[in-house]
């Protein structure tokens, strides 16, 4: 059985990942990983969610995947030996010079190879294999058919790859617009995303490549903005009998950047077709994909499983993100013999307005929000202020972790 590997921005998102089915989650510390601009972990936060993972039999990789300068290297040897006293159990890696120091300063824990790597061939991941890594994170420009013929020639390397999020326009996530534009290297983990902005076109709905003025790529402009360098999300949800046939050993989700909404949707959802094929009743559910609809995303596509980037540039037309359902409420606790449930708001909503409850295992369950009270057990007509704690009379049975979210249309 493949493993679901979830992102984990903070410690709320880690719980809505460990709650509704990943098997493993990946994280960053304060420092060295490819994504500075979420919340993170300091050392101590990290230890508790390490410990966290671990209660509930869940694996932790730490990403430390970004190239130091030279400078850098005390400070990435300070950090490592930080992390002696954490029992993180892999760390992602695309520098050959920091590898080297984890192999020499955390020697008992595993090596993953990042897909900043781009790690394309059999003959690279053997090359990785060699210097002491256990598994490569493929980079996402291989096709379904490649990957397959990469684990039949290294059959003793584990395989991860992306199977839903967001994609980077560049080579694997390399890129140096942001760095261009505003001083911020996408390297390093400060990506400002300029390939997302929005661009006016002047002239004519073509962009013509100096060298290649025979190879004109046709621009569409929508409402006076074009997209020609946001990709569209991958989602692989239909193709699940697909990947879990593949030979791919850790099924990766992007997303340390997203909501704990997020976190906790997309797991459930890949859990449950993943669970369905393991156990031989598999038949796809279109409610998977309405339970993917419902997170912040870009308009979806299967990435470059199916399609060669020469020939798909897999860039949407689509102004921004299509938002996600409002994440209301999280059950904290429930009283069987009331029904009722304590509740802490994430987001306003009233009395009679139309919601659903979302379990791990299940898709959303819908229902009419009833009757309220604050801490008090004074009635209220609705949650307006944001963390606050009340009760609300359930239909039917609830458990701690549980969401409450808008309805879905």
């Amino acid at each position: 059985m493949p493993e679901l590997l979830a992102p984990a921005g903070n410690f709320e998102k880690l719980q809505a990942a460990v709650l509704y089915g990943a098997d493993a989650v990946y994280l960053s510390g304060r420092m060295f990983g490819m994504r500075a601009a979420a919340d993170n972990f300091s050392i101590d936060e990290l230890r508790l969610a390490v410990d966290y993972a671990h209660e509930h039999h869940v694996r932790v990789y730490l990403t430390v995947n970004v190239m130091p300068r030279e400078h850098e290297y005390p400070l990435l040897r300070e950090y490592f030996s930080e992390l002696k006293s954490i029992s993180i159990d892999a760390l992602i890696i695309a520098d050959l010079g920091v590898l080297a120091l984890a192999k020499e300063m955390l020697p008992h824990v595993a090596i993953h190879i990042s897909t900043q790597a781009n790690v394309v061939s059999a003959e690279t991941c053997r090359a990785y294999k060699a210097l002491g890594a256990s598994r490569i994170v493929l980079a996402r420009e291989l096709t379904m058919e490649e990957i397959k013929r990469i684990r039949d020639a290294v059959p003793d390397v584990e395989l991860e790859a992306f199977i839903h999020g967001s994609m980077c326009i560049s080579y694997s996530g390399r890129c140096l617009l942001s760095n261009f534009f505003t001083g911020r290297d996408a390297n390093r983990g400060m990506c400002t995303q300029p390939c997302r902005w929005n661009y006016s076109l002047r002239g004519h709905y073509e962009l013509i490549e100096e060298k290649r003025p025979d190879m004109p790529i046709s621009i569409e402009e929508v409402h006076g903005e074009a997209f020609f360098m946001s990709s569209r999300d991958t989602c692989m949800i239909e193709h699940v009998p697909a990947l879990m046939e593949s030979g791919i050993d850790s099924f990766k989700i992007e997303g340390r950047m997203k909501s704990a909404y997020y976190a906790a949707v997309v797991t459930n959802t890949y859990r449950m077709a993943m669970d369905a094929y393991a156990a031989g009743n598999y038949v796809y559910d279109p409610a998977w994909e309405r339970e993917l609809d419902s997170v912040s995303h870009r308009p979806y596509h299967t990435g470059y499983y199916f399609d060669q980037p020469t020939e798909q540039a897999n860039v949407t037309e689509y102004p921004g993100y299509l938002r996600e359902n409002a994440y209301l409420a999280i059950v904290r606790s429930y009283d069987e013999e009331t029904g009722v449930a304590l509740l802490q708001q994430r987001n306003k909503y009233s009395c009679g307005d139309a919601v659903e409850l979302l379990t791990p295992g299940s898709i959303g369950r819908p229902f009419v929000a009833g009757e309220m009270w604050n801490e008090e057990h004074e009635p209220i007509e609705a949650v307006p202020h944001p963390q606050m704690k009340y009760y609300m009379k359930m239909p039917f049975p609830v458990k701690p972790g549980d969401i409450l979210r808008a309805a879905v249309d």
